[in-house]
């Protein structure tokens, strides 16, 4: 039996998860993805298949204020826009969707955030 990588594991738990949560559009998906050095989250509609808001660690609203922070600081400041972002467009309810990582860290600041900016899961 060969041993699963951590990227294949993350992959299988994440279409796990997908196989119950989907968004709609009166409660679109946080969908939360991290790499090694940013994070991005988009708020989706997965009945029309719509990206609805999204934000980045390499958006251009927030580049210049990232130097300097640390990894989960930037989360928090991405968390906050992509709710902002969400809430101009009438969305105040998503399901989140925290792609098949642990809910710690990073993942977890980014959904903080995004609670404290208005957003309701």
């Amino acid at each position: 039996m060969t041993k699963r990588s951590r990227a294949e594991s993350r992959l299988r738990r994440h279409r796990r998860v997908r196989l119950k949560i989907s968004g709609t559009p009166e409660r679109p998906r946080l969908n939360v993805f991290r790499s090694l050095q940013e994070i991005y989250a988009q708020v989706i509609d997965d009945q029309a298949g719509v990206t609805l808001a999204a934000a980045s660690s390499i958006d251009h609203a927030l580049r210049g204020q990232l130097n300097g922070l640390t990894k989960t600081e930037q989360a928090k400041a991405v968390g906050k826009l992509v709710a902002e972002r969400a809430r101009e467009k009438g969305i105040t309810q998503v399901v989140f969707d925290r792609g098949g990582y642990r809910y710690m860290g990073r993942v977890k600041a980014l959904a903080d955030a995004a609670r404290e900016a208005g957003l309701e899961f």
